[in-house]
C-alpha cells in the first residue's frame, strides 16, 4: 500500500510538474517582445510639393502609446531608435510636423495616427503617410473693401482664437478642422460676415469686396468662394511615385527608393551622411573614420545598421574633398542630396556610384 501511495505521489509530482513547465512556456511564447520600425516613404524634402514652410522629416514630433496609455516613445523622429522593443499588444502611433493649436499665419501641420497590433517574436514596419491635417483660410481683399472700410479691421476667429487679417495679408491662416469665421470691426461694431466649417487637407480662398449700389443708394460687402482655388491636400503626401522624381535635388528619391530605381544614371538621392569605412559585412558608425572613398546614406540621421541604407562612392575630386568623413567628420549626420548613378550591388548594398554633383542640406 505504500509502495502505490509512493507511485501515485510520484506521478501526481510529475504531472505538476509538466503542467508548470507548460504554463511558462506559454507565458514565455505570449509574452516574448516584438518590434516596431518605423519609415516616411520619402525624401525629408517631398513632404509637400507647395510649401517651403515645413521641417524635413527628422524633425517631426512622434508619439507611441501602448493600451493603456503609456507612452514608449515621445520625441523627434530623428531621435527613434531603428527598432523599438515592446511587449505584444496594440499601440497608437502620432506623428506631426509640429504641435498645432490655434489660429496661425503660415502653419501647415502634416501628420499621421495609425493603431498597430504587434503580435509575439514579431517585427511591424510602420509606414507613415503625412498629409495636411489642418485647415487653412486665405482671403483676397479687393481695393474697393479698402475704399469703402478704410478704418476697418477684418478678424478671423476659430473657438476661443482670434487673428487679424490685414487688408494686405497674402499669406495662408492655418487652424484646427471645424468652423471659421470672418469678423470686420468698424466704427465700435463686430459684424460677424460668415461662418464656414472647413475640413481637414482643405484650404478655402475667398474674396471680399463690396457690392454696387442698389437703387437706393447703399452698398453691402460680397464675399465669394473661389472654387477653382479650393485646395485639398490629396496629393500632399510622402511617397508620391512621379516619374520625375530624382531629376533634380529638390525632387531627390529618397534612401528607401534607391532599391526601386537601380539602373537609373544621373538621378538625384536624399539621405542623412551616417557613417562610412566600408567593407563587405562591415561599416563604421562613429569617428574617427580612416578611409575617404565611400560613405553611408540612411533614411535618418540616427541610423546604425548598413542594411537600412546605401553605399556611395566618392570620386576624387570636390566630391570627395567635402563630404568623405576622415578628412570632414563633421558631415556625419549631414543631409546631403546626391547625383549620381544606382547600382544594386556596391559593399554588398544598393550603391551610388559615379557621383557628379552634391548639395548639402
Amino acid at each position: 500500500m505504500k509502495k502505490l501511495k509512493r507511485v501515485l505521489a510520484a506521478a501526481m509530482l510529475l504531472m505538476a510538474l509538466a503542467v508548470s513547465f507548460s504554463c511558462r512556456k506559454q507565458v514565455n511564447e505570449d509574452t516574448a517582445e516584438g518590434r516596431l520600425m518605423f519609415r516616411f516613404d520619402s525624401s525629408p524634402e517631398d513632404i509637400s510639393k507647395v510649401s517651403k514652410e515645413l521641417p524635413d522629416t527628422n524633425e517631426f514630433l512622434i508619439t507611441v502609446t501602448d493600451e493603456n496609455g503609456k507612452e514608449v516613445f515621445d520625441g523627434i523622429y530623428g531621435e527613434l531608435p531603428e527598432a523599438i522593443s515592446v511587449d505584444p499588444g496594440s499601440y497608437s502611433i502620432y506623428v506631426r510636423s509640429e504641435d498645432f493649436s490655434g489660429l496661425k499665419f503660415s502653419a501647415p501641420q502634416y501628420g499621421d495616427e495609425q493603431c498597430v497590433v504587434v503580435p509575439p517574436s514579431g517585427d511591424i514596419a510602420v509606414s507613415l503617410d503625412c498629409r495636411q491635417i489642418n485647415s487653412g483660410i486665405r482671403l483676397d481683399i479687393s481695393p474697393d473693401f479698402l475704399t469703402e472700410y478704410p478704418d476697418g479691421v477684418l478678424f478671423l476667429k476659430s473657438g476661443t482664437h482670434r487673428l487679424m487679417y490685414s487688408y494686405s495679408e497674402d499669406r495662408i491662416a492655418y487652424f484646427s478642422p471645424g468652423s471659421i469665421s470672418l469678423i470686420l470691426y468698424d466704427g465700435g461694431r463686430e459684424t460677424v460676415l460668415l461662418t464656414r466649417t472647413v475640413v481637414a487637407q482643405e484650404i478655402l480662398v475667398m474674396k471680399i469686396s463690396v457690392s454696387a449700389s442698389d437703387p437706393e443708394g447703399s452698398r453691402g460687402i460680397s464675399i465669394s468662394l473661389d472654387t477653382s482655388r479650393v485646395w485639398t491636400m490629396e496629393d500632399y503626401y510622402l511617397g508620391s511615385q512621379e516619374s520625375s522624381k530624382g531629376e533634380s535635388s529638390g525632387s531627390a528619391i529618397s534612401v528607401a527608393q534607391a532599391a526601386e530605381n537601380v539602373g537609373r544614371d544621373d538621378v538625384w538621392v536624399s539621405g542623412f551622411i551616417v557613417g562610412g569605412d566600408l567593407t563587405s559585412a562591415n561599416a563604421s558608425f562613429e569617428p574617427p573614420f580612416k578611409s575617404a572613398s565611400n560613405i553611408l546614406l540612411g533614411p535618418r540621421s540616427t541610423v546604425s545598421s548598413r542594411n537600412n541604407c546605401i553605399a556611395v562612392q566618392l570620386p576624387s575630386g570636390d566630391v570627395r574633398d567635402a563630404l568623405n568623413l576622415a578628412l570632414n567628420p563633421e558631415m556625419l549626420g549631414r543631409l546631403v542630396c546626391l547625383k549620381g548613378d544606382i547600382e544594386s550591388s556596391y559593399y554588398g548594398l544598393v550603391g551610388l556610384k559615379n557621383v557628379s554633383d552634391f548639395v548639402l542640406k
